[in-house]
């Protein structure tokens, strides 16, 4: 089968695509593809072009992590639980998440993630105890990898703008839970980041991978 995968040699290079030609299993996950052809002594493209070798990123391989988030035939999914199976195809396409800047081939930045939370004061003081109704909802959330797949698919989620996103959604409700006394100030802060701006495709909860019902979360956190 062949392999297309964009690559990019830093942020201020413009990508390429290269295509690899690789024989596997249908059952073999995106992640041991990559790391089958980066465990080739003379990598080389279906045209003979030697090339270096794929940069991404793992942690785990048991969908644990988040890492290896990118886009696979055009669906943003985690490669460690993504299967050549799940296609119908001869050829697999590999791209970066197109929302965050790409720091090498399919390793992008994410650090935006973290700095909208900060921006937003999205901490707690004070524990509280929570209610029994609250355990489900909030063990849910609290599966989230800000892997950032939820908001690469987003339709309003535009490279860490004023919208932050479903992620964002899931740790107000977290806090908003939790927390002892700044119920009040992570509110207006979830209503002018998430509430306002939010049109319920449902996106994000289709390509969550640990299945997060993200609209439950934000209706419950108000």
């Amino acid at each position: 089968m062949l392999v297309r995968i964009k690559r990019q040699a830093g942020p201020n290079f413009d990508p390429i695509w290269q295509t690899f030609e690789i024989d596997c299993d249908p059952n073999t996950a995106i992640a041991s593809v990559i790391n089958k052809l980066n465990a080739r002594d003379n990598l080389v493209d279906v045209d003979g072009n030697k090339a270096s070798l794929i940069k991404w990123e793992c942690g785990c391989s048991q969908k644990l992590c988040g890492a290896c988030a990118m886009v696979i035939n055009g669906k943003p999914a985690l490669a460690c639980s993504t299967y050549i199976k799940d296609f119908n195809t001869s050829e697999i396409t590999i791209a970066p998440l197109s929302k965050f800047p790409v720091v090498e081939d399919l390793i992008v930045d994410r650090s935006i993630i973290q700095e909208n939370l900060k921006e937003a004061k999205a901490y707690i003081d004070e524990y509280a105890s929570t209610k029994p109704k609250d355990y489900a909802q909030l063990y849910s959330v609290s599966k989230c990898l800000k892997c950032g797949l939820c908001l690469e698919v987003c339709p309003n989620y535009n490279k860490g703008e004023h919208f932050f996103g479903a992620m964002f959604a899931n740790e107000s409700f977290d806090l908003i839970k939790q927390t002892a006394n700044r119920k009040k100030e992570l509110k207006k802060e979830f209503s002018k980041h998430f509430a306002k701006g939010c049109s319920k495709s449902l996106s994000c909860i289709e390509v969550c991978p640990m299945k997060i019902d993200t609209i439950a979360s934000m209706t419950r956190a108000k």
